[in-house]
């Protein structure tokens, strides 16, 4: 499967925001050698060698954008607007697991429950859109006005990702 993630990330210029970028997206596809894997690859917007990922699987969308600018404003909305989807999705699933299934129901992990539970705790992977310049997944609305407070350079930097 694939999805779009997205870096805000510290950089001075766009071709440093892309290297930065880079740098956390081979941090989550387990390049970076003290990293564990949480995606299979990625592949940039800036990436023209592609034939089902990217720009040949989403359409055009900036490289790179300054978090304060129009398109670093959407690309942001988009990301934390998933990520919230997403928790919401699974919390509800879970509540109804709670709701509707016996304890060893839930141990079986009947109606994929667990695999609920571990969704709406998870740190990163396929249900968090948002990551900041060390690879760590960005979970709650606190977390993400944090990052946007204490950077003065801020950019954002998609990428499509398989897991």
């Amino acid at each position: 499967m694939h999805m779009i993630i997205y870096a805000l990330v510290e950089a001075s210029t766009h071709d440093d925001a892309l290297a930065t970028g880079k740098s956390v997206f081979d941090r989550l596809v387990g390049a970076d050698p003290h990293a564990g894997a949480v995606f299979d690859y990625y592949v940039m917007f800036d990436e023209e060698d592609t034939s089902v990922a990217g720009k040949e699987r989403w359409g055009e969308l900036p490289t790179a954008a300054p978090v304060d600018s129009d398109d670093g404003q959407d690309l942001l909305k988009r990301g934390w607007e998933a990520t919230k989807e997403e928790f919401e999705r699974n919390l509800e699933r879970v509540k109804e697991a709670l709701d509707e299934l016996s304890d060893e129901e839930i141990m079986r992990n009947e109606d994929l429950a667990r695999h609920a539970f571990h969704q709406v705790g998870a740190y990163d992977g396929p249900t968090v859109f948002l990551y900041n310049e060390y690879g760590n997944g960005i979970r709650h609305r606190e977390q993400l006005d944090r990052v946007l407070e204490e950077s003065e350079n801020l950019w954002i930097v998609p990428a499509d990702v398989h897991f």
